[in-house]
Formats: C-alpha cells, structure tokens, sequence
C-alpha cells in the first residue's frame, strides 16, 4: 500500500485581502513527494455531510453563497457564489482520502484542501470554515464499521466545530493543542467534564515550541490515545503554529511538524494498523505552509526530511525561548487520570 493524496487546486472561494485565499497553497510543490500518489475524488453527497451538519445548515450555507459574495459571521468568514461548491469538494476530498485508507486502498493519506473546517459547527459556519471537512470523514468512517476514531488537532486555534460534532458522540475522540486567549477563545484544559479521556484540550502559552510540543505528544496524547484505542487517527494540520505566521504566536518550526507528525504515524502504525489521514487547517505564510506539508508527508511515507525525495526547509527554529509548561502538563495528567 503506498501514501495517497488529494487536493483541491485552491478553488476561488476568496475574498480580497483575507488570509484564507488561494495564495496559502501557491508554494507547495506536490511533485517533490514521488511516495505519495495523487487519488481521485468528487464532490461529497449531501448524504454523507449531514452526518454532521443538518439539511436545513446546508440550505443557509447554499443560499448565502448565491448571494454573496459577503460576509457570514465577524471572524471573518465569508461566502463568494463558489464557495459552496468548493466546501462541498474539500468535504469529498477528505472523504475520499479517508475511505481509501480504512478500505485498505492506502497506507495512509493527506487531503489538501480549503476552506478549511474546524471551526465549522454543526449548525453555524465560522472561523474561515464552511464544513467540517474532519468531523463528516470521521462519521463517515465510523458509519464504515469502525469502533472508535481520533482527531488529533495541531492548528494554533481550538477546532470547536470538531468538539462540538463530537460533543455526545462516544466512539470519537478529539485532542487539541492551541495557544491560550486567542479565537474562538473555546478550549480551556477542563473544559469537556463529561467526557474526560475522549475529549481533551490543552492550550498553550504563545511561543510554546518544539519542545513544549515534543513532551506533549510524549506524556499525555501518547497514554490518550493508547487508552482510547481509536482504529483510524485523522489530524487537523493546521500550519499556523509556525513561529512566524502572522496570525498566531506559537513556535513550531518545520523540524517540529514533521517531528509531531511522525509521533502520529508511529501511533497510528502501533494502534491503528497504520491508518492515519492529515487534512489541511489553518496556516498563513504560504512558505510555512509548503514546509509544513512536505514534513508531514516526510512522516507518512517513512523518510527523512531534508533527503532528496523530501526535500523541505528544516532550518527555521524559532528565536524566542520556550515557556515551562510543566505545571500545565501536570494538571492535564490529574483532570484526565493519566498518572
């Protein structure tokens, strides 16, 4: 089985001088990655969206669009006449791609494509996002016969869309990391008292880096997972970590996307016979952007960044010093039993 993706070319759902523009993708070279494979998709089946976004949502959503282009809610989010087209096909993209794997089509997968969607509600699109491209292939997996899946999201913001889909739903399991004090301003440590152990957020302090990110994955998503025992992981990649994204304050580097994706493909060779789909978020700077995508991809097929298969710029380390989230990682261990 080999690494597959699908991608969506940056359809014209914009709308001038917003971040969420076809310009986020105009540096990503996919043909730098000969292991991973281009699938086929089509646009997704109302069918399969109202797993997670009513009929009636759907019909707002349409009839905004028709008669856009404008502004939806004060994130911003906006609509153009395309836009429902190009949620509806970044929702197939990333039904396509996870259907691939859980079929046993491919090893694993990646779906590139925008709009985005983990802000996106059950009821109410918001934060750039139409659909939720992630919470509609996780129903959709578990309604394949799955038992349980995980979303693990690494976007600076909280994905409360993918909560909220997953707020009452027993077999899916969400992770956030994301910086503290910033949109939707969701996502506080306890935050889900119901569903400790299935869903759990950990913000972060801004310029929280590699390192902060390398022992959260180690010492309290590693135990998570393993005691959820998820058969699929689906990620939220959400590029907007990055150090220097004009968004956000995190401090991610290249060198640690591709380190905490590979914690991902690692966890998802030991619990999910390797089954694992990246779907693209956030992220603001096109330039982190295709780093980070040619990172993840690094992870998925097995190769180290930096060779000639993968290239991409892992010399990007963030300037500014680490915060000691010991004492946070401590209260996240108590609140979800890990110890």
């Amino acid at each position: 089985m080999q690494t597959i993706y699908t991608f969506v070319p940056s359809p014209e759902h914009h709308f001038p001088d917003h971040p969420e523009a076809p310009a986020r993708l105009e540096l990503l070279e996919l043909a730098a990655n000969p292991a991973a494979q281009p699938f086929p998709f089509s646009i997704a089946r109302t069918a399969d969206v109202t797993r997670v976004h009513p009929a009636s949502m759907l019909e707002r959503l349409q009839s905004a669009c028709m008669d856009g282009p404008g502004l939806i809610d004060p994130a911003p989010t906006y609509v153009t006449a395309e836009s429902y087209d190009a949620a509806m096909l970044a929702a197939g993209a990333s039904l396509a791609a996870t259907r691939a794997v859980v079929s046993g089509q491919a090893r694993n997968a990646f779906a590139i494509v925008r709009p985005p969607g983990h802000h996106a509600e059950p009821l109410h699109p918001m934060g750039f996002c139409l659909l939720n491209n992630v919470a509609i292939a996780a129903q959709d997996a578990l309604a394949d016969g799955l038992e349980r899946v995980m979303v693990v999201d690494y976007d600076a913001h909280h994905g409360n869309g993918t909560e909220k889909a997953f707020w009452t739903e027993a077999r899916a399991g969400y992770f956030s990391t994301h910086q503290e004090n910033i949109y939707p301003g969701s996502g506080s440590l306890q935050g889900a008292p119901h569903a400790k152990g299935r869903i759990a957020d950990f913000p972060l302090p801004a310029r929280s880096g590699d390192k902060c990110f390398v022992r959260i994955f180690d010492e309290v998503l590693a135990p998570l997972v393993r005691a959820f025992k998820p058969g699929l992981l689906l990620v939220s990649a959400g590029f907007d970590a990055h150090w220097s994204d004009p968004l956000t304050s995190l401090g991610l580097s290249t060198s640690g996307y591709y380190a905490i994706s590979k914690k991902l493909v690692d966890l998802a060779d030991e619990l999910c016979n390797g089954r694992i789909v990246f779907v693209l978020e956030g992220g603001y700077d096109p330039r982190n952007v295709a780093n980070g995508i040619q990172a993840v991809f690094a992870a998925l097929s097995h190769t180290s960044p930096g060779t000639s298969s993968q290239p991409l710029n892992p010399t990007d380390p963030s300037p500014y010093p680490e915060p000691d989230i010991s004492k946070r990682i401590e209260a996240f261990k108590n609140w979800h039993s890990l110890q």
